[in-house]
């Protein structure tokens, strides 16, 4: 088939826009593209507008206008390229690091290290760095944001100097929020516009984020997700972005929200929903008429943890509560474009259900519970009135303490935190209401519980301070206490030494209970063994009880000055009174006076002292910026692989193992190599910060990799970052055997279960795995980023094809030959032989995961940065 033009001009408010209008278009069949996905319209009209007959092809346009009555079993790829990028500290610093490496790279092969240089737009938001050090006072935000530009003066350095230095870069300086919150509220244009010639082009905004939470943005019907930041600097560098062609999973919302019920509850739930469902790899598309009982920020929420219930994007259409929230959030000329585009051009969902999903899957809103999820994975949802049962079951039987006792089931983290939630206006009002409820009532939050309040943007704090809730948070400890991620991301701080003693002198199983979306081990406080995902509301509630083990229906949250006792019914406020006072006092003006100078910075920011250069001037005493050895063996030519014989396994992992095992971005143990070299370099132990923080220091995060305290690696008894070497049968940290190994030349793999590698899109998982010296990670399956990562970094991820490890009779302690490396293939087959130490031999085979030929040209290079950096030397 011939497409058809489909330029057309476009007259919105009496100013003309250039579009290609793919509402112009129908397949084969003569279906209109009103039978198509809205997320695989969007990737339609990128194509179509990108089409050159070079590296998109008429071809490619007409696949992705076939969606749908392809055979699934041969995955189309297609060319894709995002308009932006969006970047937060702990994943830009890196980028930023690789990209000053590169620079130096092009500038010793004798060209132009300018040609290193963004080509899309792209925004860096520092949120991730902030640490909840100081809490329960009126200037602990000021403090905290004191003690940050003192622990990462040289990272914040770095970025201001590629905020002068490169093109197309924006830094969102500290203190101004998260990213997706500021993404949803200011960056995100919906439609984008841009100047091309005499005309202004419009086209709809498209990202991938090196954060897998940048699917937030989805709830305001923009197409991004989560990438690891080496295929974002790829993008950044004008590589398009390739993959397949997904399978769309259109989830039909029906009925509408019981009262009390909130849009944590929604996400929970439908995070359990999905992960059954297997929606790994896929696009997650939410349709139906329950659509409209869920405000926009009801949407961003259940956006947010796409990755949570394993999706790509959690997406949800264009319609007018979309319009709505850009103009409450000051973009109502936006909102006017955007209107006026989507209508015209098929993107605009009018609540009619003809789409065409791969499959669909139906979920009644009015049978969702208030729940929590814990004690370490999202999915694991429970309704409140099993809670302390559960509880009870999985850490210790009733203890019949006091409420003022420290003990096992006892919280000591309550944090207000994350975009996920804090972007919510309902559960934020919600929260103020219920502490204002619990002080009226005479209630206190027990000593031990370290309380925060870390609201993803300034906006939040105007709202409640007009609406006069801030009072009644502050006397239960609630104070802000920054502007980013911060317990979220496992950035809580030290608890109380005392506390910190009696948990460990008495082994208790503490908990925290926070407003995130990840709750992994170790993640959020290494010394808190349960942890668990809830609404802001029930953050307060479970933080006035003090402890897990209760039952919120039946046990009461304390006594009144009467001494009668206080149930969570008591404070719990009414929907209507929550929507009264965010209409009075969530305002326009708030979002308008917090954006105009977004990109300004502090006092801090302003002060930091920086010269604009073409190269980075590294500095060889820098425990933060080192110069990585990514490009030191750098060639031009590709060359093929080598075959991996008698290969040692560095690790026999089992299934769910995260990103947080792998690469840490929690405190520094000093008993673990990270910690032993930052000592041996002068470090004193209070200044070691976090793994993420040093994430700019190749020589801090090799040691960390594999550096979680709870990583169980079945080679050796006792969990943490150990291992067996082999040759000399003798534990020792992971990082000391994997660097003996490499002296003797001996080629390491990974083995890994299910799941391996989920969670956070943490471009040094795989980095580290790299310079550890492995070669190659076999397991049951991988999470679609750090495949992603692994491949970026030259590691070939291979899949189990048929048997487990178990069913193979592998144990780990075998010395591996993997063959036809060397003339691999996109998802080849590929045999493996185990010897074992009785000199039995298992064959075994396993599925190259080269998903296409760019991705096998990437690991003939070595890796995604070296494949770019030859084509731009080339060039």
């Amino acid at each position: 088939m011939t497409l058809p033009d489909c330029r057309q001009i476009l007259n919105i408010d009496d100013q003309e826009y250039s579009v290609y209008n793919i509402a112009a278009l129908t397949d084969t069949q003569g279906e209109k593209v009103s039978r198509l996905p809205f997320s695989i319209r969007i990737l339609l009209e990128n194509l179509l507008r990108h089409m050159d007959g070079k590296t998109v092809l008429e071809q490619d346009v007409i696949h992705v206008l076939e969606w749908g009555k392809k055979d699934v079993k041969t995955p189309v790829m297609i060319p894709y390229h995002p308009s932006r990028v969006l970047m937060q500290d702990f994943t830009g610093v890196p980028a930023v690091v690789d990209l000053a490496a590169m620079r130096d790279a092009v500038l010793d092969h004798g060209g132009n290290p300018e040609k290193i240089n963004p080509l899309v737009p792209v925004d860096l938001v520092v949120d991730h760095s902030v640490q909840v050090d100081f809490y329960g006072q009126t200037d602990a935000a000021a403090r905290n944001m004191e003690k940050e530009y003192q622990r990462n003066h040289e990272r914040y350095t770095l970025l201001k100097w590629a905020q002068k230095s490169f093109k197309n870069f924006r830094v969102v300086p500290p203190g101004s929020g998260i990213c997706h919150q500021v993404n949803l509220e200011y960056l995100a244009d919906v439609i984008t516009r841009e100047e091309s010639g005499n005309t202004c082009l419009a086209y709809p905004d498209t990202l991938v984020g090196t954060d897998s939470h940048t699917t937030m943005i989805n709830g305001l019907g923009v197409l991004g997700w989560g990438v690891g930041g080496i295929e974002a600097e790829a993008v950044m560098l004008g590589q398009p972005y390739f993959m397949n062609l997904p399978e769309v999973v259109g989830v039909s919302l029906t009925g509408k929200p019981a009262s009390g019920v909130t849009a944590t509850d929604i996400v929970l739930f439908i995070t359990q929903v999905l992960r059954e469902h297997n929606v790994v790899e896929k696009f997650v598309e939410f349709t139906g008429p329950g659509m409209k009982k869920l405000s926009l920020t009801d949407r961003a929420t259940i956006a947010n943890m796409a990755p949570e219930y394993g999706s790509t994007i959690g997406f949800f259409p264009i319609d007018k509560n979309t319009l709505d929230y850009l103009k409450l959030t000051a973009r109502e000329k936006t909102a006017a474009i955007v209107e006026g585009y989507c209508r015209a051009c098929a993107l605009f969902y009018d609540n009619s259900d003809d789409i065409a999903f791969s499959t669909r899957i139906t979920i009644d809103l009015s049978e969702i519970k208030p729940c929590i999820a814990g004690p370490a994975r999202p999915q694991d949802r429970m309704e409140l009135p099993r809670v302390k049962q559960v509880f009870q079951n999985e850490f210790a039987p009733e203890t019949g303490r006091k409420k003022e006792e420290l003990g096992t089931g006892s919280i000591v983290i309550a944090s207000v935190t994350s975009c996920t939630n804090t972007s919510n206006p309902f559960v934020m009002t919600g929260a103020g209401l219920v502490a204002k409820k619990a002080v009226e009532k005479g209630l206190k939050v027990p000593w031990f519980v370290k309380t925060s309040l870390a609201p993803g943007s300034r906006v939040v704090g105007d709202y409640l301070e007009a609406a006069g809730l801030m009072p009644f948070l502050e006397q239960l400890g609630f104070h802000i206490d920054g502007f980013g991620c911060m317990s979220c991301i496992g950035n809580s701080g030290p608890l109380d030494p005392e506390i910190e003693k009696r948990i460990k002198d008495n082994d208790l199983k503490v908990a925290a209970v926070l407003s995130g979306n990840r709750n992994f081990e170790a993640r959020v406080h290494q010394s808190v063994k349960a942890n668990y995902l809830m609404s802001p509301l029930l953050v307060i509630v479970y933080a006035l009880a003090g402890r897990m083990d209760i039952d919120l229906d039946t046990e009461p949250l304390g006594c009144d000055d009467q001494n009668n006792p206080v149930f969570m019914k008591d404070i719990w406020p009414d929907d209507r009174e929550i929507e009264v006072l965010m209409q009075s006092h969530v305002k326009s003006v708030f979002f308008k006076n917090q954006y105009a100078s977004i990109f300004q910075g502090d006092r801090f920011w302003q002060k930091l002292e920086v010269e604009e250069s073409k190269t980075f001037v590294w500095d060889k005493d820098s425990q933060y910026i080192r110069k990585p050895p990514f490009f030191e063996d750098f060639s031009l030519e590709a060359s093929d692989p080598l075959n991996l014989k008698s290969a040692r396994a560095l690790l026999f992992l089992g299934d769910s193992v995260t990103t947080d095992h792998i690469s840490p971005a929690g405190a520094i143990p000093a008993d673990y190599p990270a910690g032993k070299y930052l000592a041996d370099h002068g470090v004193s132990e209070e200044n070691f910060n976090s793994y993420g923080s040093r994430r700019g220091n190749h020589e801090v995060m090799m040691r960390g990799t594999f550096g979680n305290i709870r990583i169980k690696n079945f080679l050796v008894p006792d969990p943490g970052s150990f291992t067996l070497k082999f040759s000399e049968n003798r534990k020792d940290s992971v990082y000391q055997a994997a660097m003996d190994y490499k002296r003797e030349k001996v080629p390491l793999v990974v083995l890994g279960g299910k799941e391996y590698g989920t969670g956070s899109s943490r471009d040094w998982a795989a980095k580290g795995t790299a310079l550890l010296g492995v070669r190659a990670v076999m397991a049951q399956s991988f999470e679609r980023i750090h495949r992603s990562n692994l491949l970026g970094m030259g590691v070939l991820p291979l899949v189990l094809t048929e048997k487990t490890w178990e069913q193979l009779g592998i144990t780990g302690t075998e010395i591996f030959d993997i063959q036809g490396l060397d003339q691999v293939q996109p998802s080849a087959e590929l045999t493996v032989k185990a010897l074992k130490e009785n000199g039995e031999t298992l064959v075994f085979k396993v599925t190259a995961r080269l998903d296409s030929d760019v991705e096998l040209a990437y690991y003939r290079s070595g890796g995604i940065l070296k494949y770019v950096l030859a084509k731009i030397l080339q060039n």
